[in-house]
């Protein structure tokens, strides 16, 4: 793989642009590979990357259903951020959010990583107590979080309406300034070209059909639309599907899959200096680095694999979106779509070890997955390269839910994700 450096782009001007090779092997499948994981979105491609360039494993599968990046990785809305609750979220996002601080630089390729900011409103006194306290917390782990009065959230944010009789009157805000953006198909784009430099096979168009286990009950590979593959380890991150792919192991997930909606407008001038949140309303809003603001809602309220949701989810939105900015009432919407995110009892992932040996599992993050991806990848590289969880993921294990030990971020945040 040729590094992207000044040099190079006026090497390549100059030749008319016409040497450029592609960015990661269209790989075919080996019989056998030391590790494989299952799903090339986000999560999978950064665990094959931190698998090969932190623990020396060369010897990778991804395997993909689809196209790389197609699922959850290319419909989310992009939101980074850290500030939560609970000890064990905080360490895990905020792990995430310094490797996102050095990530184009570690990959060798622009992620568009903004840190422009993330503001969470407060609608009513019970928001202010909790936004409060979050603020506190966060200090505490030493998380940067800020109270902004409404003329300060005015100010950091001119498109607000603050109006006090508005429908959601907004009482204030907390800001994590070190929060903001990324471009989701840069991820996925620059985790796949650095894990395929490294020899990772990545391998689109595959799509599993069964977990093969040996006679002691341990892993022995995958069986595939395109053949047999044999491995000791198996590393399942499929998002909304990874219910369907751990029951073909016999293991039963406490997990469900629901629709997540978002949608874009037309693309219009900047005018969007931030990432702005309102968990009461379940909406949010940004502007993408195309232009378009990018509008996101709660998931469903019914189970489902469709990658459509309810109209009556996206129109309650759209509603709230309108009051706070009364600005983007005359955009055209451009398009909408819905992701299936995998949401577990307490709202927060699962991420270790399983009852088979040499099975591996990261799922369950709900609508909070892309924020976490280089951390995730991290964690779960460790994890299944020394067979036993980083101190980071370590409490996002399955067996929580039979001990009863949680981690309850919606009940403790007032948010899942």
């Amino acid at each position: 793989m040729s590094r992207f450096s000044l040099a190079a782009l006026i090497r390549h001007a100059f030749a008319g642009n016409t040497g450029w090779q592609p960015q990661w092997r269209a790989a075919v499948p080996k019989p056998a590979y030391d590790v494989v994981i299952v799903g090339a979105g986000g999560h999978g491609l950064a665990t094959a990357y931190y698998l090969a360039s932190e623990h020396g494993l060369r010897n990778i599968a991804v395997v993909e259903r689809g196209w790389l990046g197609g699922g959850n990785t290319g419909r989310n809305t992009t939101i980074l951020r850290s500030n939560y609750l609970w000890p064990e979220s905080q360490g895990l996002y905020e792990h995430a959010l310094k490797l996102w601080e050095g990530l184009s630089r570690a990959l060798n390729y622009n992620v568009m990583y903004s840190p422009r900011g993330v503001m969470m409103l407060a609608h009513n006194h019970h928001d202010v107590q909790v936004a409060r306290r979050h603020i506190h917390a966060n200090r505490l782990s030493g998380i940067d979080n800020e109270w902004l009065t409404p003329a300060q959230a005015k100010a950091f944010c001119p498109l607000l309406n603050t109006a006090a009789d508005i429908r959601y009157p907004i009482l204030g805000a907390a800001l994590q300034r070190r929060g903001g953006t990324a471009r989701h198909d840069a991820v996925a784009w620059g985790f796949a070209r650095a894990a395929s430099a490294l020899g990772v096979d990545i391998i689109e168009n595959c799509e599993v059909t069964a977990i093969t286990r040996d006679a002691a009950g341990a892993v022995a590979g995958v069986e595939t639309t395109r053949g047999a593959i044999r491995a000791k380890r198996v590393g399942v991150v499929a998002a909304g599907h990874t219910s369907v792919l751990m029951a073909m192991a016999g293991v039963r997930m406490p997990l469900e899959s629901f629709p997540l909606q978002a949608l874009v407008s037309e693309p219009v001038k900047p005018a969007m200096p931030c990432v702005v949140m309102s968990n009461t309303i379940h909406a949010y809003m940004s502007q993408s680095d195309k232009g378009e603001m990018v509008i996101g809602a709660g998931t469903d309220v019914y189970t489902s694999y469709s990658q459509a949701g309810g109209l009556h989810i996206a129109a309650h939105t759209l509603e709230a979106i309108c009051e706070l900015f009364p600005a983007v009432r005359r955009l055209r919407m451009l398009r909408n779509w819905a992701g299936i995110v995998d949401v577990t009892p307490d709202r927060s992932p699962i991420i270790g070890l399983t009852p088979v040996p040499g099975l591996f599992v990261n799922c369950g993050w709900g609508t909070g997955g892309f924020k976490a991806t280089p951390g995730s990848g991290h964690v779960f590289a460790h994890t299944i390269a020394t067979g036993s969880p980083h101190p980071i993921n370590a409490g996002f294990t399955l067996d929580r839910f039979r001990t009863g030990r949680l981690i309850d971020e919606a009940a403790a945040a007032a948010v899942a994700h």
